[in-house]
């Protein structure tokens, strides 16, 4: 896997941070810019590996023998509706009030992309809040940086250690890129290539 560069198209400090955390040469680039609407009626899970996919196509250059191209797509879904980023501090607000003293499901979608092969799959984490006063959303929402996140919030933040009890699944798919099944992913990859 050493052998080989990785490319992390995306514009979040979080993916950023957990993708290094990996130990693997890493190189980030900008965010693939695409239109980020899947077709109606897609079932989540395969909405976010949809973009995911539509992201790694967006890619400006063609990749070379050793290079690996990381996108990914997170959503937040909470009693059928797909929270993405809100629009604004009150459609934060709104976001967080729902979540508030409910379970919510975090999925994730990955494309991995080399010269010769693609991977696309998806994570799902279940996660649960504990119930917030109009108070304390309006501080994480004007303290904060909710609008850049699925569902308003990010877990490793100053919400995150007051509103979630309990995660079912992947923590780290709850900021943004399952690493654990990524690390499965890129090394069964790596392995059924040869360079």
């Amino acid at each position: 896997m050493y052998n080989y560069r990785i490319i992390l198209s995306s514009r979040s400090p979080r993916r950023r941070e957990l993708l290094k955390g990996l130990d693997l040469p890493v190189e980030t680039a900008a965010d693939c810019e695409c239109d980020e609407t899947c077709p109606a009626g897609l079932e989540p899970e395969a909405g976010v590996m949809f973009i995911a996919e539509k992201k790694s196509d967006a890619y400006p250059r063609t990749l070379l023998e050793n290079e690996i191209l990381v996108t990914a797509d997170t959503m937040v879904l909470f009693r059928g509706e797909l929270l993405g980023k809100p629009r604004d501090a009150d459609d934060a607000a709104r976001m967080l009030a729902a979540l508030s003293g409910n379970r919510h499901e975090v999925v994730t979608g990955v494309c991995l992309r080399s010269a010769r092969e693609r991977r696309v799959f998806c994570e799902s984490s279940s996660v649960y809040f504990a119930q917030l006063t109009d108070e304390e959303i309006d501080y994480y929402v004007s303290r904060y940086s909710p609008l850049d996140k699925a569902g308003a919030y990010g877990v490793q933040e100053w919400i995150g250690y007051v509103a979630v009890e309990r995660i079912e699944g992947s923590y780290c798919n709850v900021m943004g890129l399952p690493v654990s099944r990524l690390w499965k992913e890129l090394k069964d990859m790596t392995r059924s290539s040869i360079l």
